[in-house]
């Protein structure tokens, strides 16, 4: 048996002569200077080395990254919950790690009614809510939180795999495994966000064939950062195939409970509404060069953070012109309530929090309204009719 290992068995470390030593007590460094001294000088030695290695980001392998994240092994008793499923790790998953530093204020808020600053993909807090219905039928059964959106897996939260989806609607990956870096590379990457390229992701669980997209987002670690029309997320190409990863171009299938093209070129009719349509208080009232609605996004080749004109003629449906990224206050991450009549409606029925509408108008209607020109709702949803299966029937699933 080795030094080390006979040592550690004795609950003690090896010394610099070979053999074992008591460990010292927690908040102790080094022998003959205060532990304030000793922790001054190696915070000193650490600075000198990230200077000498140049600036790095924290998941582009920065100095002290490393154990922010992992363990070497499991060596000090007590000090991290080893369970041997997720080796190396300071929690019991990488979702629940990742959520140390991006939960509260950041991507994970600590309560669905007051959620924190939106950033551009949504919230996950949403996923504690009890009820996201607010269509209509005071008969239909509740929308738990799982419908909300990405139902990440967190134990530590009380987040288990979404129950009415085994896998992703569309495609093959399993819900079960679902979490921060089935779609973000932890150690970091030049894409956007540090989504996942080509290749396998989560140790095989999944391969994606589609390369990150193209976007540019705002500050996450600027406090004052919200998203709004003149401060949001630039969606330059490539999301749609990109979000196919997983749910392959599902609402163009067979399967989907609602139709819709995903990936194509705004044609000059539906450009020409974007631009005039400033509400339903002011249908024909608006100015291309403002009619930027980041409720209603578009990728473009010219997007900027701070742009603020309507789609050119390369403007582009994709899946974020409708859905959030992470989750939302409403079913299917949508960036509006597709369920309700009215914007004012959402979260009167549900008690959840109401997505806020971009116009004043109380009587504001759907936001297909901003690239479609029909205003023939009838005191109804849009997709109560614009389904398939029974029309006045609103689908419980997306």
């Amino acid at each position: 048996m080795s030094t080390n290992c006979r040592c550690a068995m004795a609950g003690q470390v090896t010394n610099t002569g070979g053999g074992c030593m008591a460990r010292r007590p927690a908040g102790s460094m080094g022998t003959g200077t205060s532990p304030r001294k000793d922790l001054t000088a190696a915070l000193g030695f650490a600075w000198a080395l990230a200077a000498a290695a140049g600036a790095h980001a924290f998941h582009d392998g920065g100095v002290a990254s490393c154990e922010r994240c992992h363990i070497m092994h499991d060596a000090v008793p007590g000090q991290v919950a080893y369970d041997g499923l997720h080796p190396l790790l300071l929690a019991a998953s990488s979702t629940d790690l990742c959520l140390t530093c991006h939960g509260d204020g950041g991507v994970m808020g600590a309560d669905p009614l007051r959620p924190p600053r939106e950033l551009g993909a949504g919230n996950f807090v949403f996923l504690h809510e009890d009820d996201l219905d607010d269509g209509p039928d005071p008969q239909a059964p509740r929308r738990p939180g799982q419908a909300a959106g990405h139902s990440i897996v967190s134990p530590a939260l009380g987040l288990t795999a979404d129950s009415r989806w085994p896998r992703a609607p569309g495609g093959t990956f399993p819900s079960s495994s679902l979490g921060c870096t089935s779609c973000h590379d932890a150690h970091g990457n030049a894409g956007f966000r540090m989504l996942h390229g080509v290749g396998p992701v989560q140790e095989g669980v999944a391969t994606f064939v589609y390369p990150a997209p193209l976007a540019v987002g705002l500050a996450v670690a600027d406090p004052n950062a919200a998203e709004s029309r003149q401060a949001h997320t630039a969606y330059v190409a490539g999301m749609t195939r990109w979000c196919a990863n997983c749910h392959g171009y599902y609402h163009e299938g067979s399967t989907a409970a609602f139709t819709h093209p995903v990936d194509e070129v705004l044609d000059s009719g539906q450009r020409r509404r974007y631009d005039r349509y400033d509400g339903d208080a002011d249908p024909n009232g608006g100015d291309a060069a403002t009619s930027y609605l980041p409720e209603v996004p578009f990728e473009a080749g010219s997007a900027t953070l701070d742009g603020t004109a309507g789609p050119g003629a390369s403007g582009r449906l994709h899946c974020l012109t409708c859905h959030r990224a992470h989750a939302s206050s409403a079913p299917a991450a949508g960036r509006w309530d597709f369920h309700v009549h009215r914007l004012a409606d959402d979260g009167v029925a549900s008690g959840s929090w109401p997505l806020p509408s971009p116009y004043p108008d109380p009587g504001q209607g759907q936001l297909c309204r901003k690239c479609h020109a029909q205003n023939h709702d009838q005191g109804q949803a849009c997709l109560a009719c614009h389904r398939r299966g029974d029309p006045g029937v609103l689908p419980l699933d997306p």
